[in-house]
């Protein structure tokens, strides 16, 4: 298997594919990492020299945050909702849809086990 930012990629997917099981790389930005580094997105990726690899490590941390980087942010984003007492923030805290889904029914899907929501009776 190769390795790109401590990820195992899998071997016998194409390469456009197997760019995806990054965190932060999607299709799209698959295809450009693809494109600026002049690969051939039909390429397994157990064909990729070391060469091919390190390039695609370099590019990967020069230009686009990922993984790591990525994971943090989006953390002390929403530590930061939470710090300042926004709607979103207390969302997030108390476990609930933050992206104005309803909470009448099926908000319990993602979110586990079932949450009392201000004194409501039966």
């Amino acid at each position: 298997m190769a390795r790109i930012l401590g990820i195992d990629v899998p071997d016998n997917k194409r390469l456009e594919i197997s760019l995806t099981y990054i965190y932060g790389v999607g299709r799209q930005l698959s295809n450009e990492i693809i494109s600026k580094l002049g690969l051939n997105p039909d390429m397994r990726a157990h064909k990729l020299s070391q060469d091919e690899i390190a390039r695609i490590n370099q590019l990967l941390q020069t230009e686009y945050v990922v993984e790591g980087d990525l994971r943090r942010q989006v953390q002390n984003n929403i530590k930061r909702l939470i710090s300042i007492h926004s709607y979103r923030g207390s969302r997030h805290r108390s476990g609930l849809p933050v992206r104005g889904q309803r909470t009448r029914t099926n908000a319990r899907t993602r979110k586990g086990k079932r949450k009392t929501i201000a004194n409501k009776k039966k």
